[in-house]
């Protein structure tokens, strides 16, 4: 799988990323059904599939659950090959999530990423944003003072909002947007990013909800063939779904205009 560079850093991810909510966390989803937490050798072999099939970009955040644990107990010995995206400013439990994007709290959310996953930096971290992205894209400059001292290599925004995204792909270097067949409505955000700033897409299955072989083709050739889109997070705990994901990638990946 090709990697592509995320503008203005030095940063290549690869053109699907494995999310990991599913990881550690199986309450509070909007996927149509509730799952158990997969061992850790269903985690293990998944992650190893992943990177055998040229995977280098994971998604996590602290409102995953034990997510960021479980991958830093893997990572041990095998950093190298990997990107870590994380997240600050929410945080979740089975009664509900809770956002607090003060300074302070970020800085303690970063610290403590770093040590569940065992890592010197981060490679991205985004501000989780809980629809009011206008309100929180000033907790950007945290992050970019964590940048400077290297904890963070690029700092970046999960926008919900189109005005959030477009406000976000002026300030950062990643931008997390929804977009899929069902949902086209935050492509103005991604062509106001062509050619600047990385956008990474979530949710592209619709949670779930494209389960089928041609749905999953689509909705990937969909993401891909937009100019701006750096990589199409997808999250699953099963190594087979994943091979269906990845061939599909392999697939609307050759075609994206910005890539070929």
């Amino acid at each position: 799988m090709k990697l592509r560079s995320i503008p203005g850093t030095d940063l290549q991810v690869s053109a699907l990323g494995l999310g990991t909510v599913a990881l550690g966390r199986n309450w509070g989803l909007k996927y149509p059904r509730r799952q158990p937490l997969p061992s850790d050798s269903e985690v293990e072999s998944l992650l190893d599939a992943a990177q055998d099939w040229g995977i280098n970009l994971l998604d996590t955040a602290p409102a995953y659950g034990t997510s960021e644990e479980r991958l830093g107990v893997y990572l041990k010995g095998r950093r190298r090959h990997w990107i870590i995206c994380t997240k600050v400013g929410e945080e979740s439990s089975p009664d509900g999530s809770q956002f607090d994007f003060r300074p302070s709290v970020i800085e303690k959310s970063i610290d403590r990423s770093l040590l569940r996953l065992g890592v010197d930096e981060l490679d991205i971290v985004l501000i989780h944003s809980d629809g009011q992205d206008l309100e929180h894209l000033p907790a950007l400059a945290v992050l970019r003072d964590l940048q400077r001292v290297g904890k963070v290599r690029a700092t970046g925004f999960s926008a919900k909002t189109v005005q959030g995204g477009l406000r976000a792909v002026e300030q950062c270097d990643v931008v997390m947007v929804t977009y899929h067949p069902g949902f086209p409505g935050q492509e103005a955000v991604l062509d106001a990013a062509t050619g600047k700033t990385g956008i990474l897409l979530k949710k592209s299955l619709d949670s779930g909800k494209f389960t089928t072989r041609d749905q999953i083709r689509a909705s990937l050739k969909f993401g891909y063939a937009h100019a701006a889109t750096t990589s199409v997070v997808v999250g699953t705990t099963r190594r087979e779904h994943l091979a269906e994901v990845v061939e599909a990638a392999e697939i609307g990946s050759r075609a994206s205009p910005a890539h070929g």
